[in-house]
């Protein structure tokens, strides 16, 4: 395969626009000399004579003419992979993968994407719903390049894989019958619902968040019924089954059911992002995370007191 050589094929289009080689040197800040030579090796490595003597001038021949003509496709794509390199590296361009629990995909991370439409449409984001043990067993192997999860399902700050930010204070509020008698008390408690029947996980990160949060109000639960997906959560409280404490990501998006905001005491959990340690520093990355704060501090203003 014939050996291409874009420094002297520089020199060659110079050479073609500035018409002598005492302007392509003087242009090209090199010497004539210089000039020359270089135009000679280009000639010996291509094969073909680039320049015939026309008096004390030379011109191009036909042969360096067909050799420019694939020079400037050349230049052009050069010149455009120089554009996306530099807007990799600036973070306008590449890919994001993100790995996300359930409730933080519509809450935080769709709303971060709008954000990057507008502010960095060449940087293409890809998402996969995941569960948190899940997601960092992903992030450690280099299959999405950031995670969101709850701080309690999280790996330990001690960790030295990942590097922790928390995006999100996210308050649980109670989901209540519309006809409950306590659906319009001012002033509502975690305790003053002590005597209720209960709905929330079997087993898990959420059974705990909530036994935990009641057991802080000075009450222990009496779980009445299991379920672990919020739609079936909410289903039963509209039922008149029982009572739930829902967090503020998904109440907000509650129908059927009186959500109310805890006037004291209120449990309050917290949605972090992790990347592998150091690639946080990544511009691409970097730039997803700046939308995941500016769409939690969205979030944030906007929730209720």
């Amino acid at each position: 395969m014939t050996e291409w050589d874009i420094k002297k094929l520089r020199i060659l289009r110079a050479l073609a626009e500035q018409g002598t080689v005492t302007a392509t040197a003087e242009a090209l800040h090199l010497t004539p000399s210089a000039v020359s030579q270089q135009l000679t090796n280009l000639a010996r490595q291509l094969g073909v004579p680039l320049l015939e003597a026309r008096g004390r001038r030379v011109r191009l021949t036909d042969a360096a003419r067909l050799v420019l003509r694939h020079a400037d496709a050349v230049f052009a794509q050069l010149e455009r992979a120089d554009a996306d390199l530099a807007g990799y590296l600036a973070g306008d361009t590449g890919e994001v993968r993100i790995g996300a629990f359930s409730t933080a995909v519509p809450a935080l991370v769709v709303p971060a994407v709008a954000i990057l439409r507008e502010t960095r449409p060449g940087l293409e984001v890809r998402v996969r719903e995941t569960e948190a043990a899940e997601s960092y067993e992903l992030l450690s192997a280099g299959a999405v390049d950031l995670a969101l999860s709850l701080a309690a399902h999280a790996p330990t700050a001690r960790d030295t894989r990942f590097s922790r930010m928390v995006l999100l204070e996210d308050p649980l509020d109670v989901a209540l019958p519309r006809d409950h008698p306590l659906a319009d008390a001012p002033d509502l408690r975690l305790a003053d619902l002590s005597g209720e029947p209960w709905i929330y996980g079997g087993s898990g990160p959420w059974q705990e968040i909530a036994r935990t949060a009641c057991e802080a109000a000075g009450f222990v639960p009496e779980q009445a019924h299991t379920a672990a997906g919020w739609t079936a959560i909410l289903a039963m409280v509209e039922a008149g089954m029982g009572v739930a404490l829902v967090p503020r990501m998904v109440s907000g998006r509650a129908s059927g059911v009186a959500v109310r905001v805890l006037a004291r005491d209120r449990p309050t959990r917290h949605v972090i992002a992790a990347t592998r340690r150091g690639a946080e520093a990544s511009p691409a990355v970097a730039r997803a995370l700046d939308a995941l704060r500016e769409a939690a501090a969205r979030r944030a203003s906007a929730a209720p007191a």
